[in-house]
């Protein structure tokens, strides 16, 4: 028996212009005389009097990232091939609200600012909310699974409070304000943000689309790719910065693939998942960098762990005496590709971005009239009496 689950709500602003993205590059003719020279002179369109020795396609690879193939037009190819892809944002909208575990509607405010004008000018931007009771299951799991989290609706001011719960009304004002922004909103009931993210991008890769995930979130580390890269905030800098492929592979040494394996192996604190190194201190990265580029993944290698040796005996012991306890951890941290949710093509048209800045205004002073409220609740005025108070 298939049981049909009914489609999500999702409110849709669409915007109007197509999007278009394009780079032409000339490459100088060369002359039957010279087709043995390695040095090439590419002309770029957007800046008609440089010239350069090299494209980026044609530099040494970096350590970790493949080569190009054949005699340097499978790089070039490639590039064009990338450029002419529609690019779209998925926006984590929950992580944006917080200051540190703080939350906060004015960090949202500066995040979307510095998004709207560094990152994104006219791509489509999907934005995802958490939906209600989207922990459960993971919580179920493993109950310290993001324990350490604060509602966020409890520090929200009773000015954007309503007859309705704190928590509608919080992501409302959010809500309210991506609206009139030109973007779509999608909020899946028992769902969270990341697995409904990562579910619309399997679906807009199958559309030929490059994707970029907007997040501080690392699970989505898990999802980088050619064609899926992270943008994410960087208090230090105050501004986002992309990461890509090639910083994941410079920093970790190893494939996207083992990314969330590792952390299964090793936890992750934020999220409240004890890493193996809790039962056996000698279980370090070192040691599961070793066995998971030898085996590939967390499966094959506690499956080969049942069978034979795979490494030292603390090593050894651990894969087996704790392999249902790692299976856990796997089960928490993988995003699922399978919500109920559908990537609509209105979403992925160019965004009318005209109105950005008067509906950032608008929003900032709600926010001020919020906190001038909220500071006279607690200061009222010194020369009013208890009577005039109420």
């Amino acid at each position: 028996t298939v049981q049909v689950r009914p489609r999500p709500r999702v409110t849709l602003w669409p915007s109007s212009f197509p999007f278009s993205a394009s780079l032409k590059i000339r490459a100088d003719a060369t002359t039957a005389a010279t087709k043995a020279s390695k040095t090439r002179s590419i002309q770029a369109t957007f800046s008609p009097s440089v010239s350069f020795r090299r494209t980026a396609d044609e530099q040494p690879p970096s350590r970790g990232e493949p080569s190009s193939v054949g005699d340097g037009t499978t790089g070039e190819r490639k590039k064009k091939m990338k450029a002419s892809k529609k690019r779209v944002f998925f926006l984590d909208v929950n992580p944006l609200c917080y200051e540190g575990s703080t939350p906060s509607l004015h960090s949202f405010a500066r995040w979307i600012s510095l998004f709207f004008s560094q990152v994104s000018h006219s791509d489509p931007v999907v934005a995802v909310l958490d939906g209600e009771r989207g922990s459960e299951h993971r919580r179920r799991l493993l109950p310290s699974y993001k324990a350490q989290r604060r509602k966020f609706s409890r520090h929200v001011s009773p000015l954007l409070r309503s007859s309705r719960s704190s928590v509608e009304r919080s992501h409302q004002v959010v809500i309210n304000f991506l609206k009139e922004c030109n973007v779509p909103v999608i909020k899946v009931e028992d769902h969270e943000a990341d697995d409904v993210v990562a579910t619309l991008m399997d679906q807009a890769l199958q559309k030929g689309c490059r994707v970029v995930i907007a997040s501080p979130d690392k699970d989505f580390k898990q999802l980088i790719s050619e064609d899926v890269q992270i943008v994410m905030p960087v208090d230090e800098l105050h501004r986002w910065s992309f990461y890509t492929l090639k910083h994941y592979i410079e920093q970790y040494n190893c494939d996207p693939d083992s990314d969330l394996s590792l952390r299964c192996i090793l936890g992750d604190d934020v999220d409240g998942v004890p890493g193996i190194q809790h039962l056996v201190p000698a279980f370090g990265r070192k040691t599961a960098l070793k066995l998971l580029k030898k085996h590939g993944s967390l499966d094959n290698l506690l499956n080969t762990a049942a069978v034979r040796t795979v490494g030292k005996q603390y090593a050894q012991e651990a894969l087996t005496k704790y392999a249902n306890y790692l299976r856990r951890n796997y089960e928490v941290l993988a995003l699922r590709r399978d919500v109920n949710v559908f990537l609509q093509e209105e979403w992925l048209v160019e965004r009318n971005s005209a109105g950005d800045s008067r509906n950032l205004s608008t929003f900032l002073t709600l926010l001020g009239e919020a906190k001038l409220y909220r500071h006279s609740r607690h200061h009222p005025p010194k020369n009013l009496t208890s009577e005039d108070r109420g």
